[in-house]
C-alpha cells in the first residue's frame, strides 16, 4: 500500500504542523505536552491565537484583518507579516518588504540569547516556527525579485539553523542551486543528505554527475531509479504528467509529476540527458 507525504513545494500557512499552541520560551516543553493553561494575558500567545484563526479563515480579507490585528497587540508577530506577504502584497516587491519584516520581527520575539540557545534544532522550538516561516518566504521572495543568491544564502542559513530541516528546504536549495549551476555547493548538499532517498536528491545527482561526465553517472542513475520509477517516462514525455494534489504518494506519478515541474526544464535544456537517463535505467524496468 503506497504511503503518502506532504508535498514538498510550499502550499498555505495551514499545515497542520504549524497550527500548535504557542507560548513563551520558559514554557515550550509545557505546552509541547499540552500541560499549561492559557496565557491570555501573554500578547505574544493572543497574537498568535490571531493567527491560528487566520489561518483558518476562508477568504483572503478576513486573513489580511486578523493578521493586522495581531500587530497591533504583538508588533513583533512574524507570522502576521508571512500572512500580509501572502494575502495583502500586490507585487512580488511588496511581498519582499513584509517577509523581511517578518523575518526581522521573528529575531525580535526570539531575542538573542534564546536565539544562540536554539541554534542547530530551530524548528523542534515552537516559537520559532513563525521566523523560519517568514525565511523561508523571504528566500523565496528573493528569488522571484533576481536576487538568486540572496535567496540561495537565505536557505543556506535555514539549513544552518535546523539541519534536521523539518521544512524539507534542502529540495528547494537543491533545485535552486541546479538552476544557477553551483554543482560545488550541490555537492555539499548530496554529502550533508547523504541518506536522503528522496527523487529530488538522487535523480539531480544522476543528472549532475552526467553533466560533469562523472564515469559513476550510470551507477548513480541506478540507484535514483527505485526511488520513483516513473520520472524517466514523465522527463522523457512517454507518460503525461498529473496535478499535484495536497498530499503526493511516494514512488507515485504525482511525486514524479512535482519532481518534473521543478527540475525537469534544467534536464530538457541539458542536451542528451533524458535520452541518457532512459537507456540506462531501461533495462531495470524490465
Amino acid at each position: 500500500m503506497p504511503t503518502s507525504k506532504k508535498p514538498r513545494k510550499r502550499k498555505t500557512s495551514t499545515d497542520v504542523n504549524n497550527v500548535v499552541p504557542f507560548a513563551g520560551t520558559s514554557q515550550v516543553t509545557e505546552t509541547m505536552f499540552g500541560t499549561i493553561a492559557n496565557h491570555e494575558d501573554n500578547p505574544e500567545f493572543r497574537a498568535q491565537s490571531l493567527i491560528y484563526d487566520a489561518w483558518e479563515a476562508t477568504t483572503a480579507k478576513k486573513r489580511v484583518t486578523l493578521a493586522k490585528k495581531a500587530l497591533k497587540i504583538f508588533p513583533n508577530c512574524a507570522d502576521a507579516y508571512n500572512i500580509l506577504a501572502e494575502h495583502a502584497a500586490i507585487t512580488a516587491h511588496d511581498a519582499l518588504q513584509y517577509y523581511r519584516r517578518g523575518v526581522d520581527a521573528g529575531e525580535k520575539a526570539i531575542g538573542e540569547e534564546d536565539f544562540k540557545a536554539f541554534m542547530g534544532h530551530f524548528w523542534g522550538f515552537i516559537e520559532t516556527r513563525p521566523y523560519m516561516r517568514a525565511l523561508h518566504g523571504l528566500g523565496e521572495a528573493l528569488w522571484a525579485t533576481g536576487d538568486c543568491e540572496g535567496a540561495i544564502e537565505t536557505f543556506e542559513k535555514m539549513l544552518e539553523l535546523n539541519p534536521g530541516d523539518n521544512q524539507g528546504i534542502r529540495y528547494i536549495l537543491t533545485a535552486k542551486l541546479l538552476e544557477v549551476g553551483d554543482f560545488e555547493k550541490l555537492h555539499g548538499i548530496f554529502a550533508e543528505y547523504s541518506d536522503d532517498g528522496s527523487p529530488d536528491i538522487q535523480y539531480t545527482r544522476a543528472l549532475v554527475a552526467f553533466i560533469e561526465n562523472d564515469s559513476a553517472a550510470a551507477e548513480i542513475a541506478k540507484e535514483a531509479y527505485p526511488t520513483n520509477k516513473h520520472i524517466p517516462l514523465i522527463l522523457s514525455g512517454k507518460m503525461p504528467a498529473v496535478e499535484i494534489d495536497h498530499f503526493i504518494t511516494m514512488g507515485g506519478v504525482d511525486e514524479a509529476s512535482g519532481y518534473n515541474e521543478i527540475f525537469g526544464h534544467t534536464w530538457r535544456r541539458t542536451p542528451g540527458s533524458i535520452k541518457w537517463l532512459c537507456d540506462t535505467v531501461e533495462k531495470m524496468a524490465d
